[in-house]
């Protein structure tokens, strides 16, 4: 016996596209989070079109208006101000969509083995979750954030470098940030474990693995698909508030959050170092949630025309 995973069917043919290019405000949120994701890929290769090194130190060019030299002028030790926004994007947007990934698989594989055993299985893992969802997020991050990897046995060299700084800021938010997607698969998965075509697979001898893997996995596709988008969002202001208060993306490696951190003494005598990365997370953070609405929509076989 076969079946259409219900995921799959809202997304074939053109019923999921259709329904996608009826909402203006997603369509545009995608093309502008498409236009800033190639723009801080292409970053290095900009900046070296450009000659500026988004690095170098010029004490005699600090707080420069914005010029044809430099787009957006230049921040407090004179490094130019758009090529660190184009960088900035590059980490904030990894942690983001990393992070959110991240949270997400997790999410998923907890949520299916609830869903899909039931009884005691998912008591217990359900009750994991609650306890996660009652912890206070930020402080719990702050502290995460705070602990020196030096004593946990990690090499100083290796405890103070960039890639470190990164990965754990996508590690502690991701080990946090799985229970929507947790709690969203498990209420799926168990509507998806009485039907028809689940009840012959397991009649057929698939193991637990196969059965979820791929006969649940792909009916439960579209809210794990929303979810994880509208998480980016949340991701890239937990990674802000991190940075701006010191215990997230280390320098000299930019975020649009360690900007921030780097513009709050400087707002009244130079605001652009501010209101740049403050306005790019504004607007990457609203795209992402709006991009979710939509394709919460589009993927609704039921959704209203």
């Amino acid at each position: 016996m076969s079946a259409v995973p219900a995921g799959i069917a809202a997304v074939d043919g053109d019923g999921f596209l259709g329904r996608f290019a009826r909402r203006p405000l997603a369509v545009g949120s995608a093309v502008l989070l498409a236009v800033l994701a190639a723009l801080a890929l292409l970053a290095p290769l900009i900046a070296r079109l450009a000659g500026i090194d988004p690095n170098e130190v010029d004490l005699l060019s600090r707080f420069e208006p914005p010029s044809a030299a430099h787009w957006l002028g230049t921040d407090e030790i004179g490094r130019d101000v758009l090529m660190r926004l184009l960088l900035g994007g590059q980490v904030s947007l990894f942690v983001g969509l990393s992070a959110a990934l991240a949270s997400a698989l997790i999410g998923t594989a907890i949520g299916l083995a609830a869903g899909y055993w039931g009884g005691r299985p998912d008591a217990l893992l359900m009750r994991l979750t609650d306890g996660v969802i009652a912890l206070p997020l930020l402080p719990l991050l702050i502290v995460l954030a705070a602990v020196d990897l030096k004593k946990l046995g990690l090499p100083a060299g290796l405890a103070d470098s960039e890639a470190v700084s990164l990965y754990r800021i996508v590690a502690i938010i991701a080990l946090v940030g799985w229970t929507t997607v947790a709690r969203l698969v498990r209420g799926a998965a168990l509507s998806v474990r009485t039907r028809d075509f689940v009840l012959a697979a397991v009649g057929q001898g698939a193991g637990p693995l196969r059965i979820m893997a791929v006969h649940i996995l792909p009916n439960v596709a579209s809210p794990i698909i929303v979810a994880t988008t509208l998480s980016v969002g949340n991701v890239i202001l937990l990674e802000s508030v991190l940075s701006f208060l010191g215990l997230g993306i280390q320098p000299p490696l930019p975020s649009w959050g360690a900007m921030l951190t780097n513009a709050q003494e400087l707002v009244t005598s130079a605001p652009w170092l501010a209101i740049w990365p403050g306005l790019l997370i504004f607007v990457t953070v609203i795209a992402c949630n709006l991009l979710g609405d939509g394709l919460q929509d589009a993927l609704d076989p039921r959704a209203s025309e």
